[in-house]
Order: structure tokens, then C-alpha cells, then sequence
């Protein structure tokens, strides 16, 4: 009989135990896995609802944000070129200016490493008579000696033999400002694929005046990278920047110049540039679509896109008026959201309401719900692989409480039996009813 009691005394301590350990730990990762796959569902409904209303507003606002932040970046510079008026105008001076503005620009090391590096944001700045001569030039950072300085009065003499940057700025009355078109050579489709990068310049120019009048121009111009700074590291649908943005997500952004020619993308051979001679590279259109493809070279002008999608030369023309939206359109076969935004920066030659030009940001829609898809696909099966593992470890976690639970309760038996009489340990209940009437005699 007492090797019964010891027994009934062990599995009721060992009951108890259960119940107190086992059962919550049980419940609380029930719970647990359950939040896990909860979650794993919500994020999969909401990745797979694709380029919902939100999203969609979330692009137009960050479009709009980035169009103001080059309206601001382009007024700094026009500010710039008005200070740059009124120094002294020597070697020194000219130099200095243009050490002292400076912004980082992103660069991959050879190393594979992405890096700031502060950039002079000035590639050229010059000082012209009335005539078109060049009296003082510094070219990236140097002075040019006296020697080397022409007249640019004549565009065969510019740069990049085509420029009419005197022509069109020895007319303007003091303050106002011309901006040139983004210029460069061009870079075709081959030479893009091979690492070639496109180097462009934007030059802001204006009248000096003396006491007889206009005694010529100061010419400041900007570095191209500073400008393509602004939408080459985006892709719309994320908060994160990148290196620089892949077309062949359908997920990027680029500019839009008042002309309509695409000058910032990702793939730069769609960019205006100049051949060899000077002469610009005409842009893509219907007759010659085939022919230019051949030859890699691609431009992109918006407003004679009307072949691709009607919707195209619309947004431009909507930019062009100052407003800002979203729209559909269709390259072949694939639905593209475009949002779209002015750059509201005006000059003698870029008037308002439109100014300098148009951000967009575009996303492939379909690209953009296979990926949306992919995502959840992914993140079910991980969700069902954190479930599967809670089980696991509560199938181990019971075994082991119920062996420590079992050692407990048989180590709290045997000190109970230690702890009652050899006599009464045949019936414990009768020893304590005994206790109980001797208290009440």
C-alpha cells in the first residue's frame, strides 16, 4: 500500500507540473506560429495586390519632390553665375570660384566599392568679350593659357562645334540668364554596352555690362553628373537609392528637356547627343525606327514618340504646362505607369509655366507584379518555414518538460515520504483525521 501512495503521490505532482509548464509554453507558441503565418499572409496579399492607388500616389509625390529638388539645385546655379558677375575678374579669382563649389557625385571604385566624391560642380568657366574672345578660362580646375583661348562667337570654334551660346546670350538685358541645352557626343547603343559613359555639359551664361553697355558674357558650365545625380539612382516603387537604376526592370526614372529630349537615363544611348562633326543625332522616329535601331543609335524626343503610344507627346505636353499627373501607355506589349512632374525653373530662353523640362518615373507594370508575385511566393514559404520550425521545437520542448517534470515530482514524492511516519504512511488520509479530532476534544 504505500509503494501505491508513493505512486498516486508521484503522478499527481508530475500531473500538476504538466499542467503548469507544458500548457502555457504550448499555448504562447501556438500563438506565436500563428502571428508568424498571419503576417506571412498579410505581406503576401499586399505584395501581390500590384501597383495599387497608394503605390501610385506614393511615385507621384516623390516625382513631384524630385522635380522641385532640381528646380532648386538648377536656381542655386543661376545664382552662382549672377555672383560670378561681380568677382574680381582674374586667373585667381575665376580659379578659386570654381574650387569652392564642390558637390559629391556616387562613383564605383575599382574595387567594386560605391563611394560620395566630392565633385567641382563647374567643368568650365569663362569670361568673353563683346566680340566672342575668350579672355579668361578655366577648364576642369586649370587656367588655359592665353594662347590656347579662341572666339566663340563662331560655333565651329566651341567645344563641341555646334554651340550658340554667344549668339543667343550678348542680347539679354543684365540679370537674365540663358541655359543651354544639355551637350555632349553621343554615346550609341554599342559603345554604352562596352562601358562608355555618357560626359555632357550645361552652360549658364549672362551679360557683364561696363559703362558703355554689354562688355561680354560670363559663361559657367555645369558638370553633367551633377544633373543626372538627381534620378539615375532612383527606382520609384522603393525608398532606397541605388547605384544606378536598371532599365530592364521597367522600374526607373529619368529628365525631359522643354525640346522633349530625354536627357538623364539609365540607358544612354536614348540621350541627345552630338556626332562627330557637331551635328546632332537625329531621334528615333516612325520611317527611320528600323534603320536607327541598326546603327544603335537611339535618342529619345517625347514629343515624336506619338508612333509608340499617342499618351507619350500628351505628358509632354501637360509638362509643358506646368502640371503634374500620371498615365498608362503601352510599348508593344508591355503597360507602363508613368508619373510626371515640372521642373519649374525658368530662364530668358525657358519660360514658365513649363521651364527646364519634366521629371518621370516609370514602372513596368506587368514586370512589377511578377516580381510583386515572386515576393510573395517567397515570403509564404518562408513564413511556413518559421511555422514548421515552432513546431518542431515544441514537440522537443514538451518531451524535455515532461522528463524534468517527471524527475521533479519524483523528487518532491520522496520528500514528502520522508517527511510522513513509517506507521501512517499506509494511510495518510486516517494520520491527519486523527490530528483533526484530538484538536477538537
Amino acid at each position: 500500500m504505500a509503494e501505491t501512495t508513493r505512486d498516486k503521490q508521484f503522478f499527481t505532482v508530475a500531473r500538476v507540473f504538466f499542467l503548469l509548464i507544458v500548457i502555457p509554453i504550448s499555448l504562447m507558441t501556438i500563438l506565436i506560429a500563428n502571428g508568424i503565418f498571419k503576417v506571412g499572409n498579410i505581406a503576401s496579399e499586399r505584395a501581390v495586390t500590384g501597383l495599387d492607388q497608394k503605390l501610385q500616389e506614393e511615385i507621384k509625390a516623390r516625382t513631384v519632390q524630385t522635380a522641385d529638388e532640381v528646380a532648386n539645385f538648377l536656381m542655386e546655379r543661376k545664382k552662382d553665375l549672377l555672383v560670378a558677375t561681380i568677382i574680381p575678374t582674374t586667373d585667381s579669382s575665376f580659379k578659386k570660384f570654381v574650387s569652392e563649389n564642390q558637390k559629391n557625385v556616387w562613383a564605383k571604385q575599382p574595387d567594386g566599392k560605391i563611394v560620395q566624391v566630392l565633385t567641382p560642380l563647374y567643368a568650365e568657366m569663362a569670361l568673353i568679350d563683346r566680340k566672342g574672345n575668350e579672355q579668361i578660362k578655366v577648364v576642369n580646375g586649370g587656367v588655359v593659357p592665353k594662347s590656347a583661348l579662341g572666339n566663340i562667337a563662331q560655333a565651329k570654334n566651341t567645344t563641341y562645334k555646334s554651340e550658340d551660346y554667344f549668339s543667343k546670350a550678348i542680347a539679354l538685358n543684365k540679370g537674365e540668364v540663358y541655359v543651354s541645352p544639355v551637350t555632349g557626343w553621343y554615346v550609341n547603343k554599342a559603345d554604352f554596352e562596352k562601358g562608355k559613359r555618357y560626359a555632357g555639359v550645361v552652360r549658364l551664361v549672362t551679360p557683364v555690362f561696363g559703362k558703355e553697355g554689354v562688355s561680354g558674357l560670363i559663361v559657367l558650365t555645369l558638370d553633367y553628373r551633377h544633373l543626372a545625380e538627381f534620378t539615375n539612382h532612383i527606382i520609384p516603387t522603393q525608398s532606397e537609392r541605388v547605384y544606378r537604376a536598371e532599365t530592364a526592370s521597367g522600374n526607373f526614372a529619368y529628365l525631359v528637356d522643354s525640346r522633349g529630349y530625354v536627357i538623364v537615363h539609365p540607358d544612354e544611348f536614348h540621350i541627345e547627343g552630338l556626332a562627330a562633326d557637331g551635328a546632332p543625332v537625329a531621334p528615333l522616329n516612325r520611317d527611320k525606327q528600323q534603320e536607327q535601331m541598326k546603327k544603335g543609335e537611339e535618342v529619345l524626343n517625347v514629343k515624336q514618340l506619338g508612333f509608340m503610344d499617342t499618351g507619350l507627346p500628351e505628358i509632354d505636353k501637360n509638362a509643358a504646362m506646368g502640371r503634374a499627373g500620371e498615365k498608362i501607355y503601352k510599348i508593344g506589349a508591355r503597360t507602363n505607369f508613368i508619373a510626371y512632374a515640372p521642373i519649374k525653373f525658368v530662364a530668358a530662353n525657358l519660360p514658365a509655366p513649363g521651364g527646364f523640362g519634366w521629371v518621370a518615373m516609370n514602372v513596368d507594370v506587368e514586370r512589377f507584379n511578377e516580381q510583386a508575385s515572386a515576393a510573395s511566393k517567397h515570403i509564404v514559404k518562408e513564413a511556413k518555414s518559421w511555422t514548421a520550425t515552432i513546431i518542431i521545437i515544441l514537440v522537443v520542448s514538451v518531451i524535455l518538460l515532461f522528463l524534468i517534470s517527471a524527475l521533479l515530482a519524483r523528487g518532491i514524492s520522496r520528500s514528502i515520504a520522508k517527511q510522513v511516519p513509517e506507521g501512517a504512511s499506509q494511510d495518510v488520509a486516517d494520520y491527519y483525521e486523527d490530528d483533526d479530532d484530538d484538536d477538537k476534544k
